[in-house]
């Protein structure tokens, strides 16, 4: 039976009630809470290491951590995957308050650590907590929410991952012990209790298990949304933190041996601050020109501030701190636009698994890409041009949305 029918017997009223609202701060709070559990580990990292291995010099210094960083983005990725067919499989609440809980249990956990090892462990399975919160509450939203206002409200949802990353730097200012920080997990713990007392089931869920059969013809029938999908978030995502990684290397390097910290600063500042207001407006901006026509304006934006910031600065100055600004700003919107996109090209049944391989499948590609802008910097003949270079997959989501579905808001 098509996605139309199922879609008919559940009526939603553009009415914003009290369950609605309640609804959306337990998915706000799971995001924000998983934007501060994702990076308090990052602001912690060189106090836990020393007082778990000692003083150590700097070489052991990175290699731990790069031990610790990576396995947590393994954890997300593939928490993503997992949570995304269990969602479709017990419901939507159920499955976030689970991954809500799971991942303020292990954030806690890091601060009871007696090793490294231990941190690796617990690192990793906060890290499948969050995958899948951020997966589970952006397809709870597309399903329950009010069409008219959908848009603008999943474009809220997506600035609360940036408000926790920023969150988690005024947690280690205010509190100086790594192990009482790590007391953070006790809230999205407290979060994922609500949970599960509060939310109800999507109904368009519970209507699509009575009539959907199995789900892996419906995933076979819907492939090539899949891997216009997954194309589409990856190519964002791989440019995004491409140019996140190494932007301050970048400008570091037009400043020809000057310290560089008041620009470095500056620079990061805008891009947390053009993120978080694009994502603000998104929905608006989605409701003004189509979901398929915004996200393809922010594609052919970004590769053109990509151009003007990476080929045409040879020093730096104002411009650049507005191209910076600008082109944070245009990832921001496409956040927001990708979380409105791509649950609605999958029919319920599907579509926390779809919209979790869609949002996760190009982060294994992204740590490759964040790596090897490091490594063609000598042959491609500086940081510009290497990033440059990455920024060609803005073309190619481009391109693929081209060719993709459309969808009406």
């Amino acid at each position: 039976m098509s996605e139309v029918r199922i879609a008919s017997t559940v009526v939603s009223t553009e009415k914003i009630s009290a369950y609605l609202w309640l609804m959306f701060v337990i998915c706000l709070l799971g995001n924000i809470l998983g934007g501060a559990a994702s990076t308090l580990m990052s602001v912690y990292l060189p106090v836990v290491v020393n007082d778990l291995l000692g003083e150590v010099d700097q070489n052991r210094l990175n290699e731990v951590s790069a031990y610790i960083n990576g396995l947590y983005f393994i954890g997300w990725a593939l928490g993503g995957l997992v949570w995304g067919m269990i969602g479709d499989r017990i419901g939507r609440a159920r499955s976030l308050a689970l991954a809500v809980s799971m991942y303020g249990l292990f954030t806690m956990l890091k601060g009871f650590s007696s090793s490294w090892e231990m941190i690796l462990v617990f690192q990793f399975f906060c890290g499948f907590g969050v995958g899948g919160v951020l997966v589970i509450n952006t397809t709870l939203l597309s399903e329950i929410w009010p069409e008219k206002t959908r848009a603008i409200f999943i474009g809220f949802l997506s600035i609360g991952f940036p408000i926790g990353i920023f969150s988690s730097g005024a947690v280690n200012y205010f509190v100086s012990s790594w192990r009482q920080g790590f007391m953070l997990g006790f809230l999205p713990i407290m979060v994922g209790l609500l949970s599960f007392l509060a939310l109800r089931e999507s109904e368009k869920w519970k209507t699509s298990r009575m009539i959907t059969g199995d789900n892996k013809i419906k995933i076979k029938e819907h492939k090539t949304d899949l891997i216009n999908g997954a194309i589409i978030f990856g190519c964002m995502l791989i440019g995004l933190w491409a140019i996140f990684s190494w932007i301050p290397t970048w400008v570091q390097s037009l400043l020809h041996g000057s310290d560089g910290q008041r620009e470095r600063s500056l620079s990061m500042m805008l891009l947390g601050a053009g993120g978080l207001s694009g994502g603000f407006v998104s929905g608006w901006v989605a409701n003004a020109l189509g979901t398929r026509r915004a996200m393809q304006v922010c594609f052919a934006g970004c590769f053109t501030l990509s151009f003007l910031l990476f080929r045409l600065n040879t020093v730096f100055t104002t411009i650049t701190l507005i191209e910076i600004a600008m082109l944070s700003f245009m990832f921001g919107i496409s956040q927001g636009l990708l979380s409105v996109y791509i649950p609605q090209l999958f029919p319920v049944a599907i579509r926390a698994t779809a919209t979790g391989f869609c949002f996760n499948i190009g982060r294994f590609v992204t740590a490759a890409a964040v790596f090897f802008v490091g490594a063609l910097v000598t042959t491609l003949g500086g940081y510009g041009n290497s990033l440059f270079t990455f920024s060609m997959v803005f073309l190619l989501g481009f391109l693929i949305l081209t060719f993709s579905k459309n969808i009406t808001r």
